[in-house]
C-alpha cells in the first residue's frame, strides 16, 4: 500500500502561511512599514486605495536591495535579521521570522522596486500568487518601494471575509500610528484615496503624539519617566478629567515595538485608582525599554505579545512610576485638605539660595501734613458724637489764640418719602379698575367628556420596567429598549423623509478629534445635519457647533460623536443596511434613557403611547424584544399551582 503523506507545494504551504500572517490588509501594511524601519529609512509613504483592497504601497528611502537579495527576500524563511536561534533573545529588529514577504506574495499580485546607494541601476520584480513573471533592471531612486495589488485575489474566500472599507481602514491606520509612534525620529505620510491623512515630520516623542492624534491632545499629556535596572519607562499618560468610555488610545511599546499585554495595563488602571468615574479609561503612551534577553518575542504570528522575565516588579515600577508622576503635577489629591498649593516651592528653586529682601523707606512722607489742617481739624470734631460742646470750647480758647475756625452746618437729607410724591392714586382711579375673577368656576372639558383613566395607570418597577394594564391582562415595557425604538424610528425619518428642527447654541461648541476621526465626521455630516445638527466650520481637527437636535443636550454632545465614531469604526451593528440605519441605531443607543432612571407618570404614558404607535413595537434596533405581555388566563394558572 503506498503511503498517504506527502509533502504540500510550497505556492500551498505559503498560502497556509498566509493565513496566519495575512489576516487583512492592515497584516500587509504593518509587514512593510516594519521592514522599511528595518532598513534604516528616514522617510517613508504609505498610499492605499479602496482599503488596501486595490493598491498598497510603500516607499522608503531605505538601504535597498541587490539583484540577489530581491529574489531571494520572497523565499520562505528567508531573511537579513538573524543567523543562529541565539538571535531570538537579543533581537533589535522588527521582523525575524522571513516569512511575511513569501505569504504577502503567495496571495495577491506584488511588484518590487529597489536599488542601492553604491548600484547605479535598480532592480524590478514582478510576483503575481508566488510566480515571478517580471525581472529588469530600471533607473530608479535610493530604497525600495513595495505595490500590493488586488489581495486575495486567488482566494475569492478570504476576500469575502473582508470587512467594509471603513473599518479595514481604520485597521490600517491602527498599524499606521502605532509604527509611526514607535519611531518618531522617521517622518511618516499616509495617503488614501489621493487624499492625505497624515503626514508627520520628525520629531520627539511629544511631537509625535500630537501629531497623530491632534492639537488638543498637548494639554492633556502628563509625563512618567523612572530608570531602574529592570526598565527604563518614558511616556504619557492623561489627566484623568480627559478619561473617555472607549479604550482607543492606549500603547505600549517594549524596544520600539507595540504590544498588547492585559497584566501591564491592569497596572496604569491600577495607578488611576480613585481618580476615574466608573467605566472611564485614560489613555497611555508608555515606552519600556528592557534588556533584549529578558523578553520573548517568539510566542505569536503578529509579533504582539510578549513573554517577561520578571513581570511582577514590572507592574510594580509601572505602577508606582505612574501614580509618582500623577502626584508630581497635582493630579492626584493629597490627604492634606488645608495645604495651599500656592506656597509650594517649585523645582526651579530647589538650588537656589535665600536673599535678604529689600525694604524701601520714604523718609520725606508726612502723614500729618495737610495743604488746610484748620478746615480738616474742625470736620473732625464736629462729626463725632459730642462735637457741638467740644466745638464751642475749643472756638473760644481759637479765639484768644489769634485764629478762628470755620463754622460746620450739617444738611439734611431728604427722606425716602420724598420719592413717591404724588405717585398716590386717588379713590376714583382706583374704583374705576376691574379684575379678574379669584374663583374659575368654568371648565375646558364637559364632565361627560372626562373619562375615568385610573383603569389604566401606568407604573415603574425597579426604575426599569413599565407596567401598563391591557384588557386582556398586562403588559411589561424594558424602558431602555422602547425609547431606543421610539428614537431610532425618529431619527431615521429625519434623515431620510423630513429634517428635524434644530435649537441654536448661544455660544459655538468646539470638539476636537483625531484626523482619522475627522474623516468619519465630515462622512457623517449630511446625516447628521438632518437630525438637528447645526455645523458651522469643520477643520482637520476639530469642528464647531452651532445647533444641535432638541433631545440632545449641551453635555451629551462630545460624548453621543465619541461613541457613533467608535460604532462607526467597529461598524457596529453590522446588520445595517446603510450609513443612515447605523447613525440612527447609533444615536437612539446613545440617548435612549438607562435603565435606573426614575420616569414621571406623564413620561410613562407616553413612552407606552410612542412605542405603540411604531411600525415595529415589539423589537428594538437590535433586534431584542421590548415587551412581554401577561393575560389574566396566566396569572390564573400561577395562583391556581
Amino acid at each position: 500500500m503506498s503511503g498517504i503523506i506527502q509533502l504540500l507545494p510550497d505556492h500551498v504551504a505559503n498560502q497556509i502561511a498566509a493565513g496566519e500572517v495575512v489576516q487583512r490588509p492592515a497584516s500587509v501594511v504593518k509587514e512593510l512599514m516594519e521592514n522599511a524601519v528595518d532598513a534604516g529609512a528616514t522617510e517613508i509613504k504609505l498610499i492605499v486605495k479602496d482599503a488596501g483592497k486595490t493598491l498598497i504601497q510603500v516607499i522608503d528611502n531605505g538601504r535597498g536591495m541587490g539583484v540577489t537579495d530581491a529574489r531571494l527576500c520572497f523565499e520562505r524563511h528567508a531573511t537579513s535579521k538573524i543567523r543562529h536561534a541565539e538571535d531570538l533573545f537579543s533581537l533589535h529588529t522588527k521582523g525575524f521570522r522571513g516569512e511575511a514577504l513569501a505569504s504577502i506574495a503567495a496571495v495577491a499580485h506584488v511588484e518590487l522596486k529597489t536599488r542601492q546607494e553604491q548600484d547605479e541601476l535598480g532592480t524590478h520584480l514582478v510576483i503575481e500568487g508566488s510566480k515571478f513573471t517580471h525581472q529588469d533592471v530600471a533607473v530608479l531612486p535610493r530604497g525600495t518601494s513595495f505595490s500590493i495589488k488586488n489581495l486575495f485575489f486567488n482566494i475569492p474566500a478570504r476576500r469575502n471575509f473582508l470587512k467594509s472599507d471603513t473599518v479595514e481602514f481604520r485597521h490600517i491606520v491602527d498599524d499606521f500610528e502605532r509604527v509611526a509612534m514607535a519611531h518618531a525620529n522617521i517622518s511618516f505620510m499616509l495617503y488614501h484615496n489621493g487624499s492625505e491623512m497624515f503626514n508627520l515630520p520628525a520629531g520627539n516623542m511629544r511631537q509625535r503624539i500630537v501629531g497623530v492624534f491632534g492639537g488638543k491632545t498637548n494639554e492633556k499629556l502628563v509625563p512618567v519617566n523612572e530608570t531602574t535596572e529592570i526598565v527604563t519607562i518614558n511616556g504619557f499618560v492623561t489627566k484623568p478629567e480627559f478619561a473617555k468610555k472607549n479604550r482607543g488610545e492606549q500603547f505600549f511599546f517594549v524596544n520600539n515595538r507595540f504590544i498588547k499585554s492585559p497584566y501591564l495595563h491592569h497596572a496604569v488602571m491600577a495607578a488611576y485608582e480613585g481618580l476615574l468615574k466608573d467605566g472611564s479609561q485614560p489613555a497611555y503612551y508608555l515606552y519600556l525599554d528592557v534588556p533584549p534577553h529578558s523578553i520573548d518575542i517568539n510566542i505569536h504570528p503578529t509579533k504582539t505579545e510578549i513573554k517577561f522575565d520578571d513581570e511582577h516588579a514590572l507592574y510594580a515600577i509601572l505602577r508606582s512610576a505612574i501614580k509618582h508622576s500623577l502626584g508630581q503635577f497635582n493630579i492626584a489629591p493629597v490627604l492634606d485638605f488645608d495645604r495651599d498649593a500656592n506656597l509650594d516651592t517649585p523645582y526651579d528653586y530647589e538650588s537656589k539660595s535665600a536673599t535678604m529682601p529689600t525694604v524701601e523707606v520714604d523718609r520725606n512722607y508726612n502723614p500729618f501734613a495737610d495743604d488746610s489742617p484748620g478746615g480738616g481739624f474742625s470736620s473732625s470734631f464736629s462729626s463725632s458724637g459730642g462735637g457741638r460742646s467740644l466745638g464751642g470750647s475749643v472756638s473760644s480758647k481759637a479765639s484768644s489764640g489769634g485764629f478762628s475756625i470755620p463754622s460746620f452746618k450739617k444738611e439734611t437729607q431728604p427722606s425716602w418719602e420724598s420719592l413717591y410724591v404724588g405717585t398716590s392714586p386717588s379713590n376714583e382711579e382706583i374704583a374705576e379698575i376691574s379684575f379678574e375673577s379669584e374663583e374659575v368656576t368654568g371648565s375646558l372639558f364637559n364632565d361627560a367628556e372626562v373619562e375615568d383613566t385610573t383603569v389604566y395607570k401606568t407604573y415603574q418597577i425597579h426604575k426599569k420596567y413599565i407596567v401598563s394594564p391591557i384588557r386582556s391582562g398586562m403588559v411589561i415595557i424594558d424602558q431602555k429598549r422602547a425609547h431606543q425604538r421610539i428614537l431610532y424610528e425618529q431619527f431615521l425619518r429625519n434623515i431620510t423623509v423630513q429634517q428635524a428642527p434644530s435649537q441654536q447654541l448661544l455660544f459655538p461648541l468646539v470638539l476636537y478629534f483625531t484626523p482619522a476621526e475627522m474623516a468619519l465626521v465630515k462622512e457623517m455630516e449630511p446625516s447628521l445635519e438632518s437630525t438637528g445638527f447645526v455645523f458651522a466650520e469643520m477643520h482637520s481637527d476639530h469642528i464647531v457647533v452651532n445647533g444641535l437636535p432638541v433631545n440632545v443636550a449641551e453635555s451629551e454632545v462630545s460624548i453621543l460623536l465619541e461613541e457613533m465614531i467608535n460604532d462607526l469604526q467597529q461598524e457596529v451593528p453590522e446588520n445595517s443596511f446603510s450609513l443612515s440605519d447605523r447613525l440612527a441605531k447609533s444615536m437612539a443607543r446613545s440617548l435612549a434613557v438607562k435603565t435606573g432612571t426614575m420616569l414621571t407618570e406623564k413620561e410613562q404614558e407616553t413612552m407606552v403611547n410612542s412605542l405603540f404607535a411604531c411600525k415595529e413595537p415589539d423589537v428594538s434596533p437590535f433586534n431584542k424584544p421590548t415587551f412581554i405581555t401577561m393575560s389574566v388566563e396566566d396569572l390564573d394558572k400561577r395562583f391556581a399551582l
